[in-house]
């Protein structure tokens, strides 16, 4: 990962995701050199944006689904009328 994101380094933009807290990273890599010059790289200049949430989001695609499928079978209710 450090040759990657060394690479891309003030060169092109890199996106990453995790699910895995920041913090959680030097354990995560397992040495803490390495770790932090991942780090340093990817920290700086960068955009970062954590979202912390309860809601699981297949739970919220679940219900997304539920009411679009009743909304749908709604209108088609109304359209037979």
């Amino acid at each position: 990962m450090l040759e990657i994101v060394e690479e891309r380094y003030d060169r092109k933009s890199t996106i990453i995701t995790s699910q895995l807290p920041v913090k959680l990273w030097h354990e995560a890599i397992g040495n803490s050199t390495i770790a932090d010059a991942i780090l340093d790289r990817l920290v700086h200049n960068a955009y970062r944006i954590e979202i912390a949430s309860k809601d699981s989001m297949r739970d919220s695609r679940h219900l997304y689904e539920e009411q679009t499928t009743t909304d749908q079978f709604e209108e088609s209710s109304d359209e037979k009328k």
